[in-house]
């Protein structure tokens, strides 16, 4: 579709995020003169990729303060998920058959879940969230029975960006000697996380979330206190410790490594500005918009999420209005879904308002400039929808649309 302005802007930094030059930079002689496999142990081309997985290992281990060896090289966090979940189920399947999971996690999460379900191999509990997102750790506690073998908590919810008391979960984990499987990829390189600290077991990553490539990810699996052992879901060669096999994806191993350098260094700088940016938009937009609706807990988010449901303008005509500018209405891998948003279901958002909401995901390479422009063109926007809208008008005047009987022929 051709965008009838010259300028555009990308501001759905949750979906993914570009790939940064350093980055590329990085993973360019990959590509070429250092081609070899890594699995080739008889020639300098296999020592020279070797040598660049090893590398990459390094940096993804430094920024959660992980072992080398305790990363796990996978195609996306899709893959890390399954590994994960579906490998701990069928690993220690002897000892139990339940998994404590909550409403709101990611369709890889929730989908290996059900999958574990329909095959008989596993029970799950499926605890609510709270009106902002967040799951009680109480309840968390109050699920584990003595069959339960995981539990698998996000980090940070990739619609509404609330992050959940990991830490709490983490010692609740240990105390009850289960399991603790966190989906990182929307914290991970956004804020600090560091796994020992957390109580961690196995964290999914993702590589294009963090201004790396498309199709790799990695799942840190801890070696000691406790050594976590899974099932392999793909059988070959016998890579990565045996849970992964297949050859390795040099070039963007190569890229993730670097992506998350990057991050290690610049994390705390770039944290602060992204916020500030968020900010920015937010206070914006509520202190000029009326019938306006923060989704996701309003202190525990991520610095770039920015959640809005604007009442009486529907969601897709919003985007539709504001064309030239990347943002999202849900998340990217649901988005062709006319339902509402189930994360925003369980945060006993309406119906009404769920179809009204936008997410902005703000991130390494957006500005000052683009968020007063991305200001702009939502408030022009939605004040000419709520023109259009007969129940803005009804609102404006006092009326209680709830009290309203609507007649029907």
């Amino acid at each position: 579709m051709n965008v009838p302005t010259a300028r555009r802007i990308y501001m759905d930094n949750h979906a993914t995020t570009p790939l940064d030059p350093r980055v590329l930079q990085a993973m360019m002689p990959y590509f070429t003169e250092k081609f070899g496999n890594a699995a080739s142990r008889n020639h300098a081309f296999g020592w020279e990729a070797e040598e660049g997985v090893d590398r990459a290992r390094e940096q993804v281990a430094a920024l959660i303060n992980a072992k080398p060896k305790e990363i796990i090289f996978t195609s996306g966090a899709t893959e890390s998920d399954n590994l994960a979940i579906k490998g701990v189920a069928n690993f220690l399947k002897s000892k139990g058959d339940h998994i404590v999971t909550c409403v709101t996690e990611h369709k890889a999460v929730l989908d290996s879940c059900h999958r574990l379900e329909r095959d008989g191999r596993a029970r799950v509990a499926y605890l609510p969230v709270d009106k902002f997102g967040q799951v009680n750790p109480e309840e968390v506690e109050k699920a584990i029975t003595d069959k339960t073998v995981l539990i698998t908590i996000m980090y940070a919810n990739n619609e509404v960006g609330t992050i959940h008391p990991i830490a709490e979960i983490g010692k609740i984990a240990k105390k009850r000697g289960v399991l603790f499987h966190c989906d990182a990829v929307q914290g991970v390189g956004k804020v600090p996380i560091d796994v020992e600290a957390l109580g961690i077991d196995l964290m999914s990553i993702s590589a294009h979330k963090i201004y790396g490539p498309k199709g790799v990810g990695a799942l840190y699996v801890r070696t000691k206190n406790p050594r976590v052992r899974i099932t392999a879901e793909i059988d070959g060669g016998g890579h990565e410790r045996g849970f992964r096999s297949g050859t390795l994806n040099v070039p963007g191993i190569v890229g993730l490594g670097a992506a998350c350098e990057l991050c290690r260094i610049e994390l705390p700088a770039e944290g602060g500005r992204i916020l500030a940016l968020r900010q920015r938009l937010q206070k914006g937009i509520f202190d000029r918009v009326e019938y306006v609706y923060l989704n996701g807990h309003p202190t525990d988010r991520l610095p770039g999420n920015l959640n809005v449901s604007f009442a009486y303008v529907e969601g897709e005509s919003l985007l539709m209005g504001i064309n030239e500018i990347a943002v999202s209405s849900g998340s990217a891998c649901t988005s062709a879904s006319l339902e509402p948003s189930y994360v925003l279901r369980a945060l006993a958002v309406g119906e009404d308002l769920a179809h009204s909401s936008i997410r902005y995901g703000l991130g390494r390479f957006n500005t000052e400039e683009d968020v007063d422009y991305v200001l702009r063109r939502t408030l022009d926007t939605v004040e000419r929808l709520r023109e259009m809208s007969p129940l803005y008008e009804m609102a404006k005047e006092g009326i209680d649309l709830k009290s309203v009987q609507w007649k029907h022929d």
